[in-house]
């Protein structure tokens, strides 16, 4: 994939720090691999059974316990040698060849980026909301215990999704508790030389810093940008403070941010994906941005490009009703896509909103995210063979040419 290594080093207190032992305890916590194999469960549990069993977070365990009852634990020669056994099965399982490496020992598939606006992955790691997310952080856990090459782009939401409570009225109160980050499994993602990996990305009349943050969920790398960074004015500071939150607008940028600033992130690491998933219509923005890459590395337009790229996209649809789909009205378009459109990628709004449309030549027709993804992608999944047929259905207006079958 000629990726530089990251550096991620954990942030802990002085205290645990330097406790012997720590930094073993911190590799099996920022480990998401605990979320699906729970042969860590009693470590957590002895050093703090209550908190574990409120959060089941072990980095929150970590980061909470005294430096004297750390000590007294891996003072304890039983205790030391499990979390070394642990720490031993952990590095093996990432290393021995799984099933694609043993059944695809030279395979032409490098690398898949998997875009996906939520990730669910554990309780612990709060940036999800339902079906979506699970089917993401699922097919996350399985890459890794299949050994399929997947990195994972998403956002770190501050607030993440709503959280409900029923009052005593019976009615329903929307709560949006904040996600330290300190308290995720989650590191910065820093340069070789120690910076952390920020980005900085063109809005209209301002730029967005993002910062980028490391997942580790087994063998995948879960990649993470948040716009909560202090160089940001306070209002673009909560751009992705909410999951689906927000009108339109808010929707528009955080789909910006995963899709043109995900893919940057990429080349920013030097990963060169051969085929990028897109999970739903939120991330679709990708694909104009490897058009982009691929116009630049090959001194192509954007229709050569787009042509080339189209190929190693992979839609996901996950909507049952036409209503679901994300849309973006033309002024809105303009305001946010109209200069990128032109400096970019060299082409007009019109074209650009072409992409987005059942209608090219319908000047009032609505920005459609699952129509752009679908007119990037070389090939278009549902969920479920029935999910399929409903999208079939759904999609039939874009080809009129061809039988639903």
């Amino acid at each position: 994939m000629n990726q530089p290594t990251p550096i991620s080093k954990p942030t802990h207190s002085l205290f645990t720090a330097e406790v012997e032992g720590f930094d073993s305890l911190a590799e099996l916590a920022l480990d998401l691999r605990w979320s699906w194999n729970h042969a860590t469960d009693e470590v957590w549990r002895q050093l703090d059974s209550a908190l574990w069993e409120l959060t089941q977070n072990p980095w929150v365990v970590l980061q909470t316990v005294s430096k004297d009852k750390l000590q007294r634990v891996l003072a304890d020669p039983a205790f030391r040698k499990n979390i070394d056994d642990l720490l031993q099965t952990k590095r093996q399982a990432a290393e021995a060849p799984a099933w694609f490496q043993q059944n695809h020992p030279q395979p032409p598939l490098k690398c898949v980026a998997y875009f996906s606006m939520e990730y669910m992955l554990s309780e612990a790691l709060p940036i999800y909301s339902g079906g979506l997310g699970n089917v993401a952080g699922d097919q996350l856990k399985a890459a890794s215990d299949l050994g399929v090459p997947v990195v994972g782009v998403g956002l770190l939401y501050q607030r993440g999704y709503f959280r409900q409570v029923i009052d005593k009225d019976g009615a329903q109160q929307a709560l949006y508790p904040y996600n330290d980050p300190g308290q995720l499994p989650i590191t910065p993602l820093r340069q070789p030389n120690g910076e952390w990996l920020r980005l900085e990305i063109a809005l209209p009349g301002y730029s967005v810093w993002l910062r980028a943050w490391l997942a580790q969920v087994g063998r995948v790398k879960l990649y993470l940008l948040d716009s909560n960074d202090a160089a940001n004015f306070p209002v673009h500071r909560g751009i992705t403070s909410e999951l689906y939150g927000g009108g339109p607008e808010l929707r528009l940028k955080q789909e910006l941010l995963l899709g043109i600033g995900g893919w940057r992130l990429l080349a920013a690491l030097g990963i060169q994906p051969d085929v990028c998933h897109l999970n739903e219509g939120h991330a679709a923005f990708a694909v104009l941005e490897r058009a982009r890459n691929f116009m630049g590395e090959n001194a192509q337009p954007f229709e050569v490009a787009l042509a080339a790229t189209r190929a190693g996209n992979v839609f996901t649809t996950h909507t049952a009703v036409a209503a679901g789909f994300d849309r973006y009205t033309p002024a809105l378009m303009e305001q946010y896509l109209g200069h990128y459109a032109t400096e970019k990628l060299g082409i007009s709004l019109q074209d650009l909103l072409a992409l987005g449309r059942q209608n090219p030549n319908d000047a009032s027709e609505s920005f459609n995210m699952a129509y752009l993804a679908i007119h990037g992608s070389g090939s278009v999944n549902g969920v479920s063979r029935l999910h399929g047929k409903v999208s079939r259905h759904l999609f039939e207006p874009l080809f009129p040419n061809w039988p639903a079958e």
